[in-house]
């Protein structure tokens, strides 16, 4: 047995250093990297700021709890607030996505006095507990269904469905504005309009999973400005600090109002090198301007894969899903593999993910357009 615990199937090669949008395996060849390590890179692999601020803190102070207020932390806190707009008014800073949203659905039961979910088929929000009731991934409930609460899965996007919903014991409805795992599916904006309207009537929490939809990577700091949504919790992690682990939930003034001291806690969320990250991540996106960047890459990718066996574009900015009919979407993986491109895969087996750096140049996109424009699929004529 490995000393490591097998999770995913990795790459045939080991990555030994990055920068930018590339990354570099142990034998010297360089990828143009359009998977992003699972959408986390917002502001490219090892960018300059982001180091500096990391190393800068570490040497000052590497760690402490929440038992001391850290003024690091603090100006994190202060300037995702900001960022996120006057809806936001507070934020809880853990580890993770799946415990920011392991946190947000608790406490939406601890609010409501309610214990029951809604989520939506195709959605993915985590392996801990609550956040794995809202995941659809049957083959995981399954040994653990005496443990995991109740919680309604309704099809994403569909108006009748959710009209006909009961949402009077529902805690929360958890819901991702892009389904990215599910290949990159999205929902009309006056679905979100009903699903918002549906919650406030019924007095259910509406947990927003922006994880991968954060920070600019849908061209506006969260892809929640986009739709007529007014969340009570907007969950987030991935990009948020470049790659540094970090969580956070954010909390609308009303729900913020009502968690006492004590009602949340976490040892490691908020470190100081995790804040000095987050706060670096920040000033560059938006001194960067790296959401008007993700429109501009998601305008040339667009362009660029008419004509050749991508059929449809799915997503926004850099959160974008290739869908190549035909079953051939894994030998053109494997192609720009081959052509030292890296993109990521998803449960549709005909939708490809590209979750890029939010900075990726244009000579990145150009190398993956000429690679897919290069592909030749199997009995083509």
């Amino acid at each position: 047995m490995p000393a490591l615990q097998p999770t995913y199937a990795p790459y045939p090669f080991a990555l030994v250093s990055a920068h930018g949008d590339a990354v570099v395996a142990e034998d010297g060849r360089a990828f143009t990297d359009f998977y992003g390590g699972h959408c986390v890179c917002s502001t490219g692999h090892s960018h300059p700021r982001v180091v500096d601020a990391i190393c800068a803190q570490a040497r000052s102070l590497l760690f402490y709890s929440t038992a001391a207020e850290l003024p690091v932390r603090t100006a994190a806190a202060d300037a995702l607030v900001r960022y996120a707009g006057p809806h936001i008014a507070s934020v809880f800073f853990c580890n993770s996505g799946a415990e920011a949203n392991e946190n947000a659905l608790k406490l939406s039961a601890q609010l409501t006095g309610r214990s029951r979910f809604v989520a939506f088929a195709g959605g993915f929000h985590g392996r801990t507990l609550l956040a794995l009731a809202c995941t659809d991934l049957p083959k995981l409930h399954a040994p653990l269904r005496p443990l995991l609460p109740a919680c309604e899965f309704l099809p994403f996007g569909d108006a009748a469905a959710l009209a006909q919903a009961d949402f009077s014991e529902v805690a929360a409805v958890i819901v991702e504005p892009i389904q990215s795992m599910a290949g990159v599916r999205t929902a009309d904006p006056s679905w979100f309009t009903a699903l918002q309207r549906k919650c406030t009537d019924a007095g259910t929490m509406l947990v927003v999973d922006e994880v991968q939809t954060g920070f600019g990577r849908t061209g506006t700091p969260f892809a929640f400005h986009q739709y007529d949504l007014a969340p009570d919790f907007v969950t987030c992690a991935k990009g948020i600090a470049s790659g540094f682990p970090l969580g956070a939930v954010l909390f609308a003034a009303p729900v913020a109002a009502q968690i006492a001291p004590g009602d949340l806690g976490s040892t490691f969320g908020g470190g100081p090198v995790a804040s000095a990250a987050l706060l670096a991540t920040l000033e560059v996106i938006e001194e960067e301007g790296l959401a008007a960047r993700a429109l501009a890459a998601e305008a040339r990718i667009r362009a660029g894969v008419e004509g050749t066996v991508v059929t449809e574009v799915r997503g926004a900015g850099l959160l974008i899903g290739l869908v190549v009919g035909g079953g051939h979407a894994a030998a053109l993986k494997a192609h720009l593999q081959a052509e030292r491109v890296l993109v990521g895969a998803s449960a549709d087996p005909e939708v490809l993910r590209l979750m890029p750096p939010l900075n990726v140049s244009d000579a990145a996109i150009d190398h993956l357009l000429h690679a897919v424009r290069s592909f030749a699929p199997a009995g083509a004529a």
